[in-house]
């Protein structure tokens, strides 16, 4: 009698990897691909390990074994990603941040499209580049942020939008800062590089990526490989009065001219930043409201993470 063959490992460019996936089931609407993406990673012949995120329970509990696989997966919103980018950082390990959030900002900053055959097509490629991000300390305690922090009117931007995800997705986000006619304003106490800045505002923004919702620019020359953050200095009466300022970001990243409009914005480069309010603010990081309020800290962590992109660096600045 004949034994029986067994059966053939799977044969593909993705042979033997071994690809841990940490994924957030509680990000974006429900549709993302990400069942469609594990099925093809294993059918490229990728070794996939599977772990979900549970509530209070922190992220270093899921990588702690990180260095027994080749490529992590964070599947969920840029919180999700931002806090896996974290616990890997100052690794070798590729992250590929798969959008299954609201917004996926970071996914969009790194080109990364929707589609999971692309995404695993980007994994079998291989292309990384290394990339700054940022660390915060807010009442003692420390995390991390790939997109940006901020205090202010873009956290009450993010809060106001929560009760709309569900039911307007990526455009909750514009709605509310439609709302935002009339934002609190006060003045911010920052220590730039050490250096003392006071300014009247509705807001401050500090920036390692420099593209918001629909790729439009948040403001020119910010770049997530320079190791040093944008600071971002809100001085309008609301957020719609900073459209002027996109419009000039716009036509600067298209070589359309100089700068037509001023005032609303200011910029500012730095490695760490202190950000105190007369008023207390509250904080967002990565799109993550937080309860707590100004004061925090920043700093930069230059080249700390190893992300899977189609894109050149060049491609990331704006």
């Amino acid at each position: 009698m004949t034994a029986p063959v067994p059966p053939l490992a799977p044969q593909g460019p993705l042979r033997g990897q071994r690809v841990l996936v940490v994924f957030n089931p509680r990000s974006g609407s429900g549709d993302s691909q990400l069942p469609l993406f594990l099925s093809l990673l294993r059918a490229e012949g990728a070794e996939v390990t599977e772990r979900e995120l549970k509530p209070d329970t922190p992220m270093h509990e899921y990588v702690g074994d990180l260095k027994d696989f080749d490529v992590v997966v964070a599947a969920g919103g840029d919180g999700t990603v931002s806090s896996l980018a974290y616990a890997a950082r100052h690794t070798d390990i590729p992250l590929l941040a798969f959008p299954a959030g609201t917004a996926n900002l970071i996914a969009l900053n790194l080109e990364l499209p929707h589609d999971a055959a692309a995404l695993v097509e980007i994994m079998a490629q291989g292309h990384t580049l290394r990339l700054d991000m940022g660390e915060v300390d807010v009442k003692g305690e420390t995390s991390g942020f790939c997109m940006l922090a901020g205090a202010g009117a873009d956290a009450s931007m993010i809060r106001d939008s929560e009760d709309l995800k569900g039911r307007y997705g990526e455009l909750a986000y514009v709605i509310s800062a439609m709302k935002q006619l009339n934002p609190k304003k006060t003045t911010f106490h920052l220590e730039i590089d050490g250096e003392k800045r006071d300014f009247e505002g509705i807001g401050v923004m500090v920036a390692n990526f420099g593209m918001a919702n629909y790729r439009l620019p948040i403001t020119s020359a910010i770049s997530p490989a320079d190791g040093r953050f944008t600071v971002i200095l809100m001085k309008a009466g609301n957020i719609l009065r900073l459209l002027p300022n996109i419009i000039d970001s716009v036509r600067v990243k298209l070589n359309l001219g100089d700068p037509i409009f001023s005032g609303n914005l200011e910029t500012l480069e730095a490695r760490t930043v202190k950000v105190d309010a007369d008023d207390p603010f509250p904080l967002q990081y990565d799109g993550e409201l937080h309860v707590e309020t100004t004061p925090f800290e920043a700093r930069i962590l230059p080249g700390a993470v190893r992300f899977l992109t189609p894109a050149q660096r060049t491609d990331l600045e704006t």
